[in-house]
This record gives C-alpha cells, sequence and structure tokens, in this order.
C-alpha cells in the first residue's frame, strides 16, 4: 500500500499534456455525439458554445457549420485539455495516485467532477450560455475525461532518471 502524503516528486509533464489532449478528443466526440443526438441543436451547437469563450455571443446566433468557429472552438478545446491534463498530472504524481490504476481512475473521476462544476456552475456566470448544458450526459462526458486522463497518463508516464 502506498501513503497518498505530498512528497516532492515532478509528474512527466509531455504524458500529462499528452493525456490531457487525447482526453480532450474523448470529450469532445462525446460532446459531439450528445449534443447531435440529445439537444437536438445539431453537431455544431457544442462547437458554437465554446468557440463564444472567446468569440463572444455572436458565436451562438447561428449553429450551422463554420469552419472559422469549428476551429476556434478546436483549438480552446484541446489548449483546455492540455492545461487540465497538466494541473491533473501536477495532483498525481506527488501524492502518488499512480499507485494503482484503481485509485488513479478513482483520482480522474473527481477531477472530472470538479471540472464540471467548475465549467457549468463557476464559469456559467461568465458564459451563461454553459447552463443549457448542464445534465448527465455532460456530467459523465466530464467523468469519463478525469478518468480517461488519468489513465492515459498512467501508461505514458515515465519514472524520474533520479527513481
Amino acid at each position: 500500500m502506498h501513503s497518498h502524503r505530498w512528497e516532492q516528486r515532478a509528474p512527466d509533464w509531455l504524458a500529462a499534456g499528452v493525456a490531457g489532449f487525447a482526453a480532450g478528443a474523448i470529450l469532445m466526440v462525446l460532446e459531439l455525439l450528445w449534443s447531435a443526438t440529445a439537444m437536438g441543436g445539431g453537431p455544431w451547437t457544442t462547437s458554437h458554445m465554446i468557440a463564444a469563450i472567446v468569440m463572444g455571443p455572436d458565436a451562438l446566433r447561428s449553429m450551422e457549420f463554420s469552419t472559422g468557429i469549428v476551429a476556434t472552438a478546436l483549438a480552446i478545446h484541446y489548449l483546455l485539455g492540455i492545461v487540465l491534463g497538466l494541473i491533473l498530472g501536477a495532483i498525481i504524481a506527488p501524492f502518488h495516485f499512480d499507485s494503482s490504476p484503481g485509485m488513479a481512475l478513482l483520482v480522474g473521476a473527481v477531477y472530472g467532477l470538479v471540472i464540471y462544476l467548475f465549467n457549468f456552475y463557476g464559469l456559467e456566470r461568465a458564459f451563461p450560455w454553459f447552463a443549457e448544458m448542464r445534465g448527465w450526459p455532460t456530467l459523465a462526458a466530464h467523468l469519463v475525461f478525469g478518468m480517461a486522463a488519468a489513465e492515459i497518463y498512467g501508461k505514458l508516464e515515465r519514472p524520474a532518471p533520479w527513481s
């Protein structure tokens, strides 16, 4: 059994960034499927909402395909995925949450829950259009994001050269 007390241990930053990028891809597919099936607005609804973070509410006027909007949404989504992967790596490594796949998945699920709450209840004040995305499908997608990021990080993580 591992102790999960903090100790100075740097994460594998490359593995964390790649894990966040890959988990972001999984989340994006889930969001596209959900918006196309459950929201009834078509597959580009989520892209418009994400792009509106930097493009402003004008991006929400139409939910049709737009190369500029989709490119902006992809850039935002993957950048956030990478940043969130780096943060997760910074949580996993010093607390040895990578000591077992089960522990990593649990930490990833909790992390996904925290991201969901922050995005859809915290940032919703600045971006009110995200309120309509609250619900079980989005929560489940964020849990999958956190768990996928933790699992991928665990698979890609290289031991530190001094360990």
